[in-house]
């Protein structure tokens, strides 16, 4: 068993492993737990309805309160303003035209940057050292001039990481695909420049596109050295003039950034909601093209498997209903779904049992699930073969460099497993992965080959995903999301103070600056836990939050240390507005009922 030196309560487990029970990975990257109670299969029950988004509101007076503190901020801003570019011209020089031309940005678009942003940044952009695992060590710093700049102390905090896309937890310094990558570099190097084939493609290239394909169940797949790249340059490469997208109203930037870049006609449906789409679609069918009402070229409807901000399910089966009888294609960006969601780990479709091949692209990134960076599109082969000759991506941007492709095959080969006996031209979804299609020099420990980590992993995550979700809710928290999503939106609603607090003055229970004392509380406990909180523009003006992004690599112990942690400052900042069905329940029973929670239905 590999332990850290320190023996506090982030690097020791909390019981001693019996010697029967072996772990190959350090606790503060992978956290032990040999516990077969703490583990659950991540798959929709057949014929149940998939679980709408459903906006919960908070109280009156919490929107009244947040409204007021916009009110107050975004006039003693401007009056700042005002008396600032009078009397101290140099501060604001940068919003003044000068001698050289006019500004580069007006003090109109910048407002809510100075104004509000900059007195949250202590909970953005923190800087840490090493690996994003089940913990993650910061490198502590302070601002002597209100966040304008930040200096560093010197010091570092090990903190509780609940702030990652680290979902399978194969962030990992140490291990199995760590070592892959260390032989990856021997025989590679760490540029794309060596062992090329014609075209500026390595054969590792085609092995990891080739594995890829086999792992969502397509034809064949191709890869992109950027994630946000693989929608926003291959999007335009589909469709363009004459052609109709109809996105989800809260896509990602690079779907709405690629839509626009294609020139074709765009509408917007609501979230998740599968009758306006289907309102939207017998519409925009029926009238065809704007003026002439020539026939669309082209109808692509792009949805996310897993939405990264609300936490949000596509109603999968639904949609594959809805295309069988409007006859569109179908992008669905699994960025956040792929290798976190479904029994085999093979993202929504594996989830909902549906065949990966009734959707026209499937789209995913390896920077969540594998540890990795860059993306793929997998689909039909013809389609692919013309992405690759059309998409910008393919002869513009730099390759993937051969030992972020390694950590790719490796930790994607250890959720399906690799078998000797199987023929490289013949597979079945969603089976193992052939010895031979993977790079000869590649050898994975046993634990990895036989899939039997990999499946572990995927059954932690759901467990601790489905438990952090119903906890949350028992304690009477309000939050978004599929109970099976490792995203876990909690409501603040209020996301910064106003420099004037007036409704502490007026006796309320602090509904001003809450993203940042959330934050610092959270830090700042015995054991620290380190969390992101998103606010306007990423979300509604009054729908701030916290969104905790749970992990493989998370012990039931520490879910139990986010809870209670979250229960005492809930109390604190008056964040409990949700009604759970029944009574509240108290921590005690939250963390004594673990198994009955994550097992509700």
């Amino acid at each position: 068993m590999t332990m850290d030196d320190n023996d506090d309560g982030l690097a020791m487990p909390s019981r001693m492993p019996k010697p029967t029970e072996i772990f190959s990975t350090v606790h503060t990257e992978f956290g032990h737990c040999a516990n077969l109670d703490y583990r659950y299969v991540s798959k929709h029950v057949e014929d149940a309805p998939v679980l709408p988004h459903v906006d919960q509101a908070a109280p009156y007076y919490i929107l009244l309160s947040t409204y007021i503190s916009y009110l107050i901020l975004i006039v003693l801003g401007h009056i700042r303003d005002a008396f600032g570019k009078r009397f101290y011209p140099e501060s604001y020089k940068h919003l003044l035209p000068s001698e050289n031309g006019a500004p580069l940005n007006s003090d109109f678009d910048s407002f809510y940057t100075r104004r509000l942003k900059t007195r949250m940044d202590e909970c953005f952009s923190q800087p840490v050292t090493g690996v994003a695992g089940r913990t993650i060590l910061l490198l502590d710093r302070y601002s002597p001039d209100y966040n304008h700049t930040q200096l560093l102390t010197g010091g570092q905090t090990r903190a509780l990481n609940i702030s990652s896309y680290n979902y399978l937890g194969f962030a990992q310094s140490s291990g199995g695909c760590a070592d892959a990558v260390e032989t990856a570099i021997r025989e590679h190097g760490v540029s794309s420049c060596g062992s090329r084939l014609e075209g500026g493609t390595m054969d590792l290239h085609l092995l990891a596109e080739s594995l890829v394909a086999r792992f969502v169940g397509q034809e064949d797949a191709l890869i992109s050295s950027m994630g946000f790249a693989t929608n926003s340059t291959y999007i335009p490469a589909l469709v363009g003039k004459g052609c109709l997208v109809i996105s989800d109203e809260l896509n990602h930037a690079s779907i709405r950034f690629g839509t626009r870049l294609s020139g074709a006609h765009v509408r917007m449906f609501k979230h998740n909601n599968m009758r306006s789409l289907e309102k939207l679609l017998r519409e925009v069918i029926s009238q065809g093209q704007p003026k002439t009402h020539r026939p669309w070229k082209k109808i692509l409807v792009i949805v996310e498997g897993l939405f990264s901000m609300e936490g949000t399910l596509v109603d999968l089966p639904r949609l594959v209903q809805l295309k069988k009888r409007y006859k569109f294609s179908i992008w669905l960006d699994e960025a956040h779904s792929i290798g976190a969601l479904g029994p085999h780990g093979r993202g929504v479709c594996d989830y909902f049992g549906i065949p990966p091949k009734s959707i026209d692209l499937l789209m995913g990134t390896f920077t969540k699930s594998f540890g990795a960076a860059g993306g793929y599109i997998a689909g039909d082969k013809t389609l692919i073969d013309r992405l690759r000759i059309r998409g910008h991506s393919g002869p513009y941007a730099e390759s993937m460099a051969p030992p972020v492709l390694t950590q790719i095959v490796a930790s994607m080969a250890s959720i399906m497993s690799v078998r000797d006996s199987l023929d490289v031209d013949v597979y079945d979804y969603p089976g193992p992965a052939p010895k031979r299609s993977l790079p000869t020099w590649l050898a994975l420990p046993r634990a990895l080959a036989d899939g039997s980590e990999g499946r572990s992993r995927l059954r932690r995550l759901a467990f601790n995903s489905r438990y952090l979700h119903q906890g949350l809710i028992k304690l009477g928290f309000i939050t978004y999301g599929h109970p099976a999503s490792p995203i876990v939106p909690l409501l603040l609603f209020n996301p910064g103070g106003s420099g004037f607090n007036l409704i502490v003055l007026l006796g309320s229970r602090s509904q001003t600056g809450k993203m940042c004392i959330f934050h610092n509380l959270m830090k700042e406990r015995e054991i620290p836990i380190i969390v992101v909180v998103v606010a306007y523009p990423a979300t509604p003006l009054v729908t701030s939050r916290v969104r905790f992004c749970v992990s493989a690599a998370h012990t039931k112990e520490d879910i139990d240390t986010i809870l209670r942690a979250c229960d005492e400052v809930g109390d604190i900042l008056d964040l409990k507005h949700g009604i759970p069905r029944g009574e509240r329940w108290r921590i005690e029973d939250v963390c004594a009922r673990a198994v009955e929670l994550a097992n509700t239905t």
